[in-house]
């Protein structure tokens, strides 16, 4: 299966979202994954206008920020086609489940855990959004959920995010249950396109659509997804 590489219109503090929609029109960008987690309604509101006069025309992944409303996951589809969109397990995915376009079309991202209260909420909805970064670093290299590979196994992985790893680079991650202190090198800001290199080994894992959650600017997205073209889909 040849794997659909999106950039990623990131809404983070360090992401400019109003920038990259310029970015948009300049490169003449059609599609994009668009992850709304760090803006509330009104500038959420301020971003359709933006898209909308642009060359926009195709948004497949939608990361939904927790007080999303039912007019909003309707004007996506409508508007852009969105096939599949994603959220975590603690933020109130149950009141997504009762919207009625959005039930077979939401995926359960891990994050900091893969327990049984994370398999009851893929049970719930469409399946599970496979974060490769989070999976290397919190669910391998400290071993908090070695096991999520099973899952995919048995159920359907319709999404997934790509990030950095910078290897040997660690910053302090308190685990928000347990309060443990980690040190993680996952990063939303990618600064050599070998940060990218770690995607291989979770290939057989990757499903249709691959969102890159990166920080960084279009022009620097559009080399990362020249490079993972090459890693995931042997495109020289």
């Amino acid at each position: 299966m040849k794997r659909i590489i999106l950039l990623g219109l990131t809404t983070t503090p360090k992401s400019d979202w109003r920038a990259k929609v310029e970015e948009i029109k300049k490169f003449n960008i059609k599609e994009v994954a668009l992850f709304l987690t760090f803006i509330d309604q009104k500038r959420r509101k301020e971003l359709y206008i933006l898209l909308e006069d642009s060359p926009l025309k195709s948004v497949p992944h939608v990361h939904i920020k927790d007080d999303m409303e039912e007019w909003e996951i309707d004007y996506l589809i409508n508007k852009y086609g969105v096939k599949v969109f994603n959220t975590h397990i603690d933020r109130d995915y149950e009141r997504y489940l009762k919207m009625r376009n959005l039930k077979d079309k939401l995926y359960i991202e891990n994050c900091e855990r893969v327990d049984e209260d994370f398999e009851k909420a893929v049970k719930k909805s469409a399946g599970i959004c496979f974060d490769v970064a989070h999976f290397h670093d919190i669910g391998l290299k400290i071993g908090l959920y070695p096991h999520l590979p099973a899952l995919m196994e048995k159920y359907k992985v319709g999404c997934c995010h790509v990030s950095a790893i910078r290897d040997g680079v660690f910053y302090k991650w308190v685990n928000p249950l347990t309060k443990k202190e980690y040190q993680l090198c996952d990063y939303h800001y990618l600064e050599d396109l070998s940060e990218l290199d770690y995607v291989v080994n979770y290939l057989k894992y990757l499903p249709k659509y691959v969102s890159i959650e990166l920080e960084n600017s279009f022009a620097e997205q559009l080399r990362a997804k020249e490079y993972l073209e090459k890693i995931i889909n042997n495109i020289a």
